[in-house]
């Protein structure tokens, strides 16, 4: 047992509660629903046309996002130049961007007041129009492709430098680079790139609220907030949620399915100059990825600056309101993933269950387990009461997946690293966590709750159900200001959220950081 975390008594009572938590969250809040249903609801066309929206959107946004990170990708991958860090860096602002800001920075400039209408129409062309299909499309791919560029990234980076230096000795030209070196690289990081975004694009909720345009644009998240909102219909919110449970399951067992070993084999980790290629398209590609994702961004903080004065004084109880639940929702997210991650790096067996459990709840509808646990509080307290306590605990479950990503290869490789020599020394239970682990995995768990912190505070979901003027959010303050058409003070706004946002991740990420080198 020397090379693993002794299995204290701490360690599996923490663990196993919050195993349990997690477990009641994401399916004892889907039967509480179920249960009180009053009738077996049969889905009608409209929640088939849901589905099939769903699996469409989704299929094009992972498309859109991987076949244009490739070249995105492979421009980072053969250019050094100078601010290249920190545009690969800013490049992935979008996905720690609230949702609802985004859009209406897309809005900016896709929109039919937007910069490209405004182009267009100089040479007599209609304004463009954002909502619908192409809308939703168009915000995932926003949000994704970032991502797609940098799973991808990660992937040329792994191809050990001597390949390609013994490939230019051999004179090899783009082409030959390509095929012998690149494409076995792609078939083994691209399919699962795909599926990772298309399970994000699955539960996609505030994109298709805001872009949606019509019922022939409804995501299954939509439709089941539209059973919950207007139909309180729970029987058809329960078999949706179940239908997504089933889709999501299928979709991690493709990616098992599809995924290609590696086979490039180690290198000495030096960086080798490339010179295939063509700099100019290199440097237009990442030219034109950095244009579409910082000019909305751009548009914000150029209209939000001059909306700050149209602002109503609600906003600032919002804005207040949404830092809290933010904040309790990390310091939640570190108390669940610390005690997860101890549980599955402590089992032999088992281990990767436990793990898997972690990452059930990004396949769940948070605005089910929201409603759930309402029904089975209601009784006792009033929901209205509620709604940001369970928004909190609804965001922590949400974030989960991401922060167990952060933390357990940290965790392992600290145990790898000095497992055996504190098993030597008898250190176990309180003082190994506090002298071992705590140390060294400051700055994966302050990622993680960093992460969990900016998610939290764009986030839209439950507290659309049950919030009411006294206890709105930001976020939903923001889509408010937008339904009235006060695109103004929505700039403002916008402009406030994502000025949090931003500060929270980077406070939180910093303190994790303070001390040790980055």
């Amino acid at each position: 047992m020397a090379d693993r975390f002794q299995p204290i008594n701490w360690i599996t009572v923490s663990g196993g509660a919050v195993v349990l938590l997690l477990t009641c969250l994401s399916f004892g809040t889907l039967g509480a629903v179920a249960w009180r249903a009053e009738a077996v609801s049969n889905l009608g066309p409209q929640e088939w046309s849901a589905v099939r929206f769903t699996l469409w959107q989704a299929f094009l946004s992972s498309l859109f996002s991987v076949v244009l990170a490739i070249p995105v990708a492979r421009a980072f991958a053969r250019r050094q130049f100078w601010g290249r860090q920190a545009l690969i860096t800013l490049l992935g602002a979008p996905f720690i961007l609230p949702v609802i800001v985004a859009v209406l920075g897309l809005i900016a400039v896709f929109g039919r007041t937007g910069l490209v209408s405004q182009f267009i129409g100089l040479f007599g062309f209609e304004p463009v129009q954002i909502y619908g299909l192409h809308g939703v499309v168009l915000a995932h791919v926003f949000f994704n492709l970032p991502l797609a560029t940098r799973l991808i990234l990660q992937g040329w980076l792994d191809v050990p430098g001597e390949r390609f230096r013994l490939a230019q000795s051999l004179n090899f030209g783009t082409g030959d680079m390509f095929r012998h070196l690149e494409w076995p690289m792609l078939r083994r990081v691209v399919p699962g790139a795909f599926m990772v975004i298309f399970l994000i694009c699955t539960t996609s909720f505030a994109v298709a609220l805001a872009l949606g345009g019509g019922p022939k644009s409804t995501t299954i998240e939509l439709a089941i907030y539209q059973a919950f909102k207007f139909d309180f219909d729970l029987s058809k919110a329960a078999l949706l949620a179940l239908l997504q449970f089933a889709i999501c399951g299928a979709l991690a067992l493709i990616s098992l399915w599809i995924s290609v070993p590696g086979g490039q084999g180690a290198g000495l980790d030096r960086v080798t100059p490339r010179q295939d290629g063509s700099v100019w398209l290199d440097g237009l590609w990442i030219g034109l990825a950095a244009a579409f994702l910082l000019v909305p961004l751009a548009m914000i903080t150029a209209r939000g600056v001059g909306g700050l004065t149209e602002l109503p004084g609600s906003i600032w109880g919002a804005a207040l309101r949404s830092v809290l639940v933010a904040t309790a929702s990390a310091l939640l997210t570190v108390a669940l993933v610390l005690p997860l991650a101890l549980l599955a790096q402590s089992l032999k067996a088992g281990g990767r269950l436990v793990e898997a459990v972690g990452y059930v709840s990004i396949a769940a509808s948070p605005l089910v387990m929201g409603t759930g646990l309402f029904i089975l509080t209601f009784a006792w307290i009033d929901p209205v009461s509620l709604a940001l306590p369970v928004t909190m605990l609804v965001n922590a479950a949400m974030s989960l997946p991401f922060a167990l990503r952060a933390v357990m290869p940290g965790l392992a490789q600290v145990e790898a690293d000095y497992g055996r020599l504190a098993s030597s020394l008898r250190m176990s239970g309180w003082a190994r966590l506090r002298w071992l682990v705590l140390p060294r995995m400051r700055r994966p768990l302050a990622f993680g709750a960093a992460l969990a912190g900016a998610l939290s505070m764009g986030d839209l979901g439950v507290i659309a159900l049950f919030a009411n003027p006294e206890n709105q959010t930001l976020p939903l303050a923001l889509y408010q200001l937008m339904g009235a058409y006060r695109m103004e003070g929505a700039f403002g706004a916008a402009l406030l959220l994502l000025t949090l946002s931003l500060a929270m991740f980077w406070l939180i990420d910093r303190g994790g950081r303070r001390d040790v080198d980055a």
